[in-house]
């Protein structure tokens, strides 16, 4: 075990947990309704156009959602079982200190923490941007908006973990009708898949396997997401049972409403006219709504954004205190009487709202991608080092087919890091660049009580 791993003891689940400590009251039913609200977003509504786009055939069209959600359920069977062995609160930061030590933790935390409040500012700015659409509000007003949903969302929480958990069902619930419906008026109202053919050429060589790792890119960040149970495994009544259940649950309902929503877009619109479209959703609305499809995805956006945001919210608390659990900051591991850690909440909000406000956002973004897929490689390590460095240690949940599945996993993982290096080198060397200055930050902020 790395010397990190001493820093701080796992939790306890013997018991609800109060004053001044996370409480173990969530379930099942919040697991995958922060899995579906952290990954459903705008995502399944935009992707579309661009693999149809790289794959101009129905079959390669569908064939490469349904791979995305087995590298999701890959993904998931490795999470399982970290999260079951260290049932603590902070997501895949826990893992890696563990792993790799603490300096492998605060980069793993640092870069997902600011990765999410982006995120969550990014979605705070859209629905601003749709709002003001939609009720005739000056353009300006968008950030104002965007501040006021953070804000919004902020209140909540610091009620405590009980609120916030209420608000993330009520939303993932709402997202997933509104996508039942537009799921519904597509088959009820298109013309049929005999339109879907493509008269484009699929491309062959290399040219194919360059298109096929981009239109995989573009679905596997749409899947991305199933890991949020694992961001509250210390909150949970009976983390043994319940993540497993959560996790593979929250995948297969994901895959569900994206296959069902892209069958349901080529039962709309022909292959060809989807291809390159920025929104195909939109493009789709408009084929059965007439006029009123802009209306109804901007109202499906905001919807689907709403439950996300406030997932990510609740995301990114959870990350800043467990870093401050192992000694960055300890004043974020305040925790009030409902649960939520309030001065991580605090300081969250206040990124978010710094990134709408100055229009930093998209940087941020651009310069965490890089991380994205960096962080699947090295969770998937820490299941081989933690087999091999910690063999006795309890598992409640063990990664079916390791290491056959795990490996794969890696491997695929591997690949897709190398795609991404290869189409965005620009920002990959943002990222490599960040990640060498975030040396001398460890060592300003470390606990000085842990060598190096």
């Amino acid at each position: 075990m790395s010397e990190a791993a001493a820093v701080e003891p796992a939790e306890d689940h013997s018991e609800p947990r109060r004053g001044g400590r996370l409480l173990a009251i969530l379930g099942v039913a919040f697991g995958i309704s922060i899995i579906v609200g952290n990954s459903i977003g705008s995502g399944i509504l935009r992707t579309p156009g661009e693999v149809a786009r790289l794959l101009p055939s129905p079959v390669l069209f569908l064939g490469v959602w349904v791979i995305g959600a087995l590298y999701a359920m890959l993904g998931a069977n490795v999470l399982a079982e970290l999260a079951t062995m260290m049932p603590e609160s902070g997501g895949y930061t826990v893992y890696v200190r563990r792993s790799l030590g603490l300096y492998g933790g605060f980069i793993m935390g640092w870069n997902d923490w600011l990765a999410t409040c982006a995120s969550a500012a990014l979605g705070a700015l859209v629905i601003g941007e749709y709002t003001a659409i939609l009720f005739g509000f000056p353009k300006n007003l968008t950030s104002v908006i965007a501040s006021g949903v953070i804000l919004f969302f902020t209140l909540i929480q610091w009620r405590g973990i009980k609120q916030g958990s209420i608000a993330q069902n009520l939303t993932a619930v709402i997202k997933t009708v509104a996508f039942a419906i537009l799921i519904v008026a597509c088959f009820w109202l298109g013309k049929g898949f005999h339109q879907s053919v493509s008269s484009s050429a699929v491309p062959g060589g290399f040219a194919f396997v360059v298109a096929l790792v981009l239109a995989m890119q573009a679905v596997i960040f749409s899947y991305d997401g199933y890991n949020g149970v694992c961001y509250f495994a210390g909150e949970l009544r009976n983390p043994a049972r319940d993540i497993p259940r959560a996790i593979f649950g929250g995948v297969l309902a994901v895959a569900a409403i994206y296959l069902l929503m892209n069958l349901g877009f080529l039962y709309v619109l022909p292959l060809d006219k989807m291809a390159g479209e920025p929104l195909v959703a939109a493009t789709a609305a408009k084929e059965i709504f007439g006029e009123r499809g802009d209306t109804v995805i901007r109202v499906l956006t905001i919807v689907s954004l709403l439950s996300a945001m406030n997932a990510w919210q609740l995301m990114s608390t959870r990350v800043l205190y467990r870093l401050s659990m192992f000694g960055f900051g300890s004043s974020s591991r305040y925790v009030n009487s409902g649960g939520t850690p309030a001065i991580a909440l605090l300081l969250s909000t206040a990124a978010m709202l710094g990134l709408a406000l100055t229009g930093t956002v998209q940087i941020v973004i651009a310069v965490t991608a890089f991380f994205f897929v960096a962080q699947y490689v090295l969770v998937v390590l820490s299941v081989f080092i933690l087999r091999r460095s910690e063999p006795e240690t309890a598992r409640p949940f063990r990664a079916k087919g390791h290491p056959w599945t795990t490996g794969l996993f890696l491997l695929l993982s591997v690949a897709m890091l190398a795609g991404d290096v290869a189409t965005d080198t620009r920002n990959s060397v943002y990222s490599l660049i960040l990640l060498a200055l975030s040396w001398p930050v460890y060592l300003l902020v470390r606990p000085r009580a842990v060598s190096i």
